[in-house]
């Protein structure tokens, strides 16, 4: 069982920074993809960006530029770098870890918050 933490969403204004943290439960970057997803009200939950085992990242079209994702094997946390926020980037944002060959193992954090507004 991998237990994830998310941390760092807050209310920020247009344009903007923030920094999303989500500490894993044990040493798992070399078998699972990590993602972010978000979740804005009344809209589908989406995959931002990820990065494999291997270190190789995805990001949506919406936030290429903006958006940086990395980890730190030494901490089992994965970052979300979040710069020139605009507010339809407000949402929950969850992060995910999914099993590198049985896709259907995955697991979610509980979410975290983030509101870009003036």
């Amino acid at each position: 069982q991998v237990q994830l933490v998310e941390s760092g969403g807050d209310l920020v204004q247009p344009g903007g920074s923030l920094r999303l943290s989500c500490a894993a439960s044990g040493s798992i970057f070399s078998m699972y993809t990590m993602g972010w997803y978000r979740q804005a009200p009344g809209k589908q939950r989406e995959l931002v960006a990820s990065i494999t085992s291997g270190g190789n990242t995805n990001y949506i079209d919406s936030v290429k530029g903006r958006f940086t994702i990395s980890r730190d094997a030494a901490k089992n946390t994965v970052f979300l770098q979040m710069n020139s926020l605009k507010p339809e980037d407000t949402a929950v944002y969850y992060c995910n870890a999914r099993h590198r060959i049985i896709a259907s193992t995955n697991y979610w954090g509980q979410g975290t918050q983030v509101t870009v507004s003036s």
